[in-house]
């Protein structure tokens, strides 16, 4: 590939990283296995929700803290490496969870060895997205972002719900669980071969360690002293609420008598849900890079997933059982969930000075984001029930609306002032 190709952006998707695109759909193909069916297993084997929540919870603890992480371990051993060690990470942990605590029902060592699990694919995804972040023009960066969610989305919620569907009454729970390290491996294996960096210059491993771990003490410092920077943070980890947050409450509730769906039906209308983001994730980015990041995710984004929350569940509620209703309310929400596909590009526009720094604020954001839903779920689903859980995030998705609006931003490449600067200006007037 010639030094020209590798600079190109296609569609908004670089050139140059279209492997490591792949890698990432394989490798969260196998991450994503459980997802749809997990908590469902749990409750049928023995185990309360609550139980299966605090699993997801633990498991989203770990992830934030990797997630924080992986930016500055990403420019100090090169993305490359990270997602190597991810994947290794990620199967030795994968094992021990199915063969020490799931097999034995051993809740402790379950949430042990799941919530180490934890830590591997942050490694390996926002290794990746790290590499996205430092070879796209700015302008372009919303689209290049879309397209790692499409992938992201393909494999995590589109192949690893429909998967199962054909493997869990053909061999059972425990067999389809173990096929997700064939995935996991395919994707490592694919990523370690064929992304190599062979420019001249040298933006991974420039510096010392020492100088990426005061990128991530910067982060901490960006958070306290930009106003900006953390109500980006508050918006990035209420943004996916109900993205990692049904998971855990959804499979109990369309496969009870109020849902009135068998699990194989379940698991089509939520791979559904993701197949629909395939696509919307790109036309999202694009559309973003026009009209405004912060316009797109305060309408689109929080206003319209407070909707669509709702209609998830009320929708099936009114009319259990029937597909048309179910795969209605998943496209809703697949619509309106991936209108937040700029919000990465958000954190390095903030700070252009400390991208590194930004980016693990980013990071922070989407690994709390896994950890916040779940924690939610455990802590009102025995109090409040499922619809309690659901009305909460539909609520602070509304809330999170009204909180971008205090959020200043210039966008590369557009123009429009956002809205806290009319109302700022509007104020001083």
């Amino acid at each position: 590939m010639s030094e020209r190709d590798k600079s190109k952006v296609v569609a908004g998707m670089p050139v140059e990283l279209f492997w490591g695109y792949i890698a990432v759909a394989i490798f969260m193909t196998g991450d994503g296995i459980e997802i749809a069916f997990l908590s469902k297993y749990l409750t049928g084997i023995g185990f309360s929700p609550g139980q299966a929540a605090e699993l997801f919870t633990v498991y989203g603890l770990t992830a934030a803290v990797s997630s924080w992480l992986s930016g500055a371990l990403a420019e100090t051993f090169h993305p490359r490496k990270l997602m190597a060690f991810g994947t290794v990470w990620w199967i030795a942990f994968h094992a021990l969870f199915l063969t020490f605590g799931l097999a034995h029902r051993d809740s402790l060592l379950m949430n042990v060895f799941y919530g180490i699990r934890g830590i591997a694919y942050p490694l390996f995804y926002y290794g990746f997205y790290y590499w996205i972040v430092q070879r796209t023009p700015p302008a372009r960066l919303a689209s290049a972002l879309g397209w790692v969610w499409s992938m992201f989305v393909l494999g995590y919620g589109t192949l690893s719900s429909f998967i199962p569907s054909l493997t869990i009454p053909a061999i059972g729970f425990l067999p389809t669980l173990w096929t997700s390290i064939l995935w996991v491996a395919a994707g490592g294996i694919l990523a370690v071969l064929t992304m190599k960096d062979t420019r001249n210059t040298a933006p991974y491993g420039g510096h010392g360690p020492r100088t990426h771990l005061r990128e991530i003490a910067k982060s901490i410092t960006l958070i306290t002293t930009d106003r900006n920077m953390f109500f980006a943070l508050v918006i990035r980890v209420t943004c996916n609420l109900s993205l990692f947050g049904f998971p855990v409450i959804m499979p109990l509730f369309y496969t009870s008598k109020e849902g009135g769906f068998t699990m194989q039906q379940w698991l089509h209308i939520y791979s559904l849900l993701f197949a629909v983001q395939l696509f919307t994730n790109i036309a999202w980015g694009i559309i973003g890079d026009r009209i405004g990041w912060m316009r797109q995710i305060r309408w689109a984004g929080f206003v319209g997933c407070g909707v669509t929350t709702l209609t998830f569940y009320y929708l099936p509620l009114w009319m259990p059982g029937n597909m048309a209703i179910g795969i209605l309310a998943a496209v809703l929400f697949a619509i309106t969930i991936t209108a937040f596909v700029p919000m990465g590009a958000i954190f390095p526009t903030l700070a252009p000075e400390h991208k590194g720094a930004a980016v693990s604020v980013q990071n922070l954001g989407g690994g709390l984001g896994n950890f916040t839903p779940p924690a939610i779920a455990t802590a009102l689903i025995g109090v409040w029930g499922i619809e309690g859980v659901v009305i909460c995030y539909s609520v602070l998705y509304f809330a999170s609306a009204i909180l971008t609006v205090f959020i200043k931003l210039d966008q590369p490449g557009h123009t429009r002032q956002s809205r806290a600067t009319v109302v700022e200006q509007k104020i001083a007037a």
